[in-house]
């Protein structure tokens, strides 16, 4: 005979029996108040009793061995560093838990504990060299004065925001959409990576889940619900951010967009939010005024770090490759691409990227003609 579950094992198999949601799964808990265990010693009858809960769900619960191989995910866990952590423990995003169907559990990959709050940043996959110039600098900005950027990894705004707070020495968190074993896209690994050297991965779903159209409209539920505001850049009127800004809404978040170009499609999205209400976000001040707003107008300590941010300079780590590119300025040269690529001996695709970390280091400046130069340091 088998040992009996623990509450921690209890929640894990839960969360991971397919023929069950978050919803029904927390109307079970309730039940049972709030014992994960006694689910699983529940009568039929009592089962049956639960909206939501039919013949396939209490089959379910009471074959969950036949679904579930629950040793194989413990031993994946520990090899790969990932714990799992329950809506009812320390360390579980706090503000998720206030949302309607919040996930009974989520795997987490890295060590950050969601001690300071979350400020969401999304948009399209096929942005602007604009938008993703936009997404990092609020990244960047928001890590610099204390706040954890979440977003979805997503290629695009995603990632720019991911890099941006990064950037900044800042935390990031990065929900997933599939399995948390699993890298999407592949091209993101290093950055998968250092998220989780500096920040966390999250997933509700078991290992080697695949992403699938229901899985990304969850991830996107949980990363307007654990963040005290939604900021959006580059959005089709028919892209999931706009699905993420409705979650947001719901919940009763603050919906910030950033306005484009009015003759591109990646802009109609954001023009649409505006037009339905969201903030017109102009700069990161605009985020911090509203929380501040919303928080009584008291000061807080992350709003005192905003403040502080653009007063402390920080020491800055460069990477050889950045310190290349910036020895190519000394004696207050002014540089082309071009010129750059052929001082540094770098290609330009290399280049272009580690000028736009540069910059968010506020290394370099990009001046109005398209050459370069490094800032004046007072």
């Amino acid at each position: 005979m088998s040992p009996p579950l623990s509450t921690a094992q209890a929640f894990l198999v839960l969360n991971a029996l397919p023929e069950i949601g978050p919803i029904t799964t927390n109307r079970l808990l309730a039940l049972k108040g709030g014992d994960p265990r006694a689910i699983f010693d529940a009568s039929a009858e009592e089962l049956l009793s639960v909206k939501g809960v039919g013949p396939a769900i209490r089959s379910s619960i009471a074959l969950w061995r036949e679904k579930f191989d629950l040793s194989r995910e413990e031993a994946r866990m520990n090899a790969g560093g990932v714990v799992f952590i329950p809506a009812t423990e320390a360390g579980y995003p706090p503000l998720l838990r206030e949302i309607h169907d919040p996930p009974i559990g989520l795997y987490r990959k890295g060590s950050f504990a969601f001690d300071r709050p979350c400020v969401a940043i999304v948009g399209s996959r096929r942005t602007t060299l604009y938008g993703k110039e936009i997404a990092a600098k609020l990244g960047m900005e928001l890590a610099r004065a204390g706040f954890c950027v979440a977003s979805g990894l997503a290629r695009g705004i995603d990632t720019a925001a991911h890099e941006g707070a990064l950037a900044a020495g800042g935390k990031t968190v990065a929900v997933l959409g599939h399995g948390i074993d699993l890298v999407y896209p592949p091209e993101n690994l290093a950055l998968f990576r250092e998220i989780e050297a500096n920040g966390a991965l999250l997933s509700e779903f078991p290992f080697s889940r695949r992403a699938d159209r229901q899985s990304f409209a969850m991830r996107n539920r949980i990363v307007a619900g654990m963040s005290v505001a939604l900021i959006v850049i580059e959005s089709d009127v028919d892209g999931g951010s706009m699905i993420t800004a409705k979650f947001a809404a719901d919940q009763g978040r603050p919906v910030f967009a950033v306005p484009g170009r009015i003759d591109q499609p990646s802009s109609a999205g954001c023009h649409q939010l505006i037009r339905d209400g969201a903030t017109l976000l102009t700069c990161v001040d605009d985020v911090f005024s509203e929380l501040n707003y919303l928080d009584g107008l008291r000061p807080s300590p992350i709003m005192e770090n905003a403040a502080r941010a653009e007063r402390l300079s920080p020491a800055i780590s460069l990477t050889p490759e950045e310190q290349t590119v910036l020895r190519c300025f000394d004696g207050g040269a002014i540089l082309s691409i071009d010129a750059l690529s052929l001082s540094a001996g770098l290609g330009p695709a290399q280049l272009s990227a580690l000028l736009m970390r540069l910059e968010l280091k506020r290394q370099v400046v990009k001046r109005a003609e398209g050459t370069f130069e490094a800032r004046t340091r007072g």
